[in-house]
């Protein structure tokens, strides 16, 4: 007796969970889905404890952290990705990128602090007071440390350890706003923050990495070596990581002091909930660029894939996050979802373009092309923050969403010019 066929979508799920570029771009989506959806439930509680202008300043608070982190981590989480997998000495290069950020991360957030008066005035709560003062050097620290770290088990193809550490730091940091606001007051949101971070780092480094790494102990080293050996592409794509995250940071500190605190929380809101859409190409960007250091197939065949896998996911998700978004504002209160809802919209609207965007990005990343790369980041971020700058006191936020979907639309037009020219040039060749 003939048995029956299995249905299409179980052998559908079997590929996606067998092939190491869709199982860590879904392990890599379902990181930030639980960041973002708890971070939704975290912000949603702090909302309703803090007032909308303490919102705001930690909002912009956390983005300066984040900055922060990215400038202290030299490139250095990227270059992981790219020599990890055929390293000789592979404890050493992780713990080598872990020191070296490290130290600059505390150099980085100390120099930040004395220059407060410069960068944001708005900010200056952190300085007058020296614990919040160290606590905010520390956490630089730790988020420094946890991003080199996530990077390091995508180099691996583990990036379900990136999901298991980033899950233990969302849960735990629900509850504290809480607490902490006894101690800390305004400054509660982010001290919450930072020592959820801090405990998933902990758990992280001693039980993690070591089953990702066979023998792995987190021992503070520099291997000059390793580091001259990595430096160059490194210091390439460290530049263009800054340039490609930089309006997402800099932006909540340009409101915080354009518009205040209070059209400050309602942008870092709209923002991170149109964020779960981006975290789609995002992810899938990141696990294509894994696939692509380790050579197994080729790149061409994994774009098409990646492309394929991008758009079956994000185009129910734009359309849910457009029909629902009014109610998971209202979930922060009446004044975010009066405020915030057409900027979610255009910027959810805007995740097309971003999709587009990052694949084209990897493949200039796996081919060693980084000028071009550095270009088309600085030509983003430029656009959207002097455009920003220049519209927002007019438009208020909504502004910056029509600078945001425009920039990345006419990237976007770029992109598909250049991919056309690539396989002409392909079949030219052949």
């Amino acid at each position: 007796m003939k048995l029956p066929q299995r249905p299409l979508i179980v052998k559908q799920l079997k590929l996606y969970i067998n092939d190491p570029l869709y199982r860590n771009s879904l392990y890599l989506m379902a990181s930030t889905i639980v960041m973002a959806g708890l971070g939704f439930i975290f912000w949603a509680v702090a909302a309703r404890f803090y007032t909308e202008a303490a919102v705001g300043r930690s909002a912009a608070i956390i983005s300066a952290i984040t900055l922060l982190a990215l400038m202290s981590r030299l490139g250095l989480n990227v270059a992981l990705v790219r020599f990890l997998p055929k390293a000789e000495k592979p404890a050493d290069m992780i713990n080598s990128c872990f020191t070296l950020s490290g130290l600059v991360s505390v150099a980085v957030a100390g120099i930040f602090l004395v220059g407060l008066g410069i960068w944001s005035p708005a900010l200056e709560l952190i300085r007058e007071n020296p614990v919040f003062s160290v606590v905010f050097v520390l956490i630089v620290l730790v988020w420094t440390l946890s991003g080199v770290m996530d990077f390091a088990f995508v180099a691996r193809r583990k990036a379900n350890f990136a999901l298991l550490k980033n899950t233990i730091f969302s849960l735990l940091r629900i509850p504290l706003p809480i607490g902490l606001i006894l101690y800390f007051r305004t400054f509660g949101i982010v001290a919450s923050w930072g020592v959820a971070v801090a405990i998933a780092l902990v758990i992280s480094l001693f039980l993690f990495v070591p089953r990702v790494e066979a023998g792995y102990r987190p021992v503070p080293k520099l291997n000059r070596e390793i580091i001259k050996s990595i430096r160059r592409y490194a210091a390439g794509n460290y530049l263009a990581a800054l340039l490609g995250s930089a309006p997402g940071l800099i932006l909540p500190i340009m409101i915080l002091n354009l518009l205040g605190s209070v059209q400050n929380a309602y942008f870092y809101v709209a923002w991170m909930i149109a964020g779960l859409l981006f975290a789609i190409p995002i992810s899938v960007s990141q696990s294509l660029f894994a696939e692509g250091s380790h050579f197994a197939v080729p790149l061409n065949v994994n774009v098409r894939r990646s492309y394929k896998f991008i758009f079956l996911l994000l185009v129910p998700a734009i359309i849910l996050l457009l029909l629902a978004g009014k109610w998971l504002l209202l979930l922060f209160g009446a004044g975010y979802s009066a405020n915030a809802l057409m900027l979610l919209s255009v910027l959810s609207i805007s995740s097309v373009f971003v999709a587009i965007n990052s694949i084209y990005m990897t493949i200039l990343r796996v081919t060693d092309r980084i000028a071009e790369l550095l270009a088309l980041y600085g030509f983003i971020t430029i656009v959207a923050l002097v455009g920003s700058y220049l519209i927002t006191p007019t438009t208020g936020i909504i502004g910056i969403g029509y600078v945001w979907i425009a920039v990345q639309g006419v990237v976007s037009v770029y992109v598909a010019f250049a991919m056309l020219s690539l396989r002409l040039r392909g079949k030219a060749a052949s």
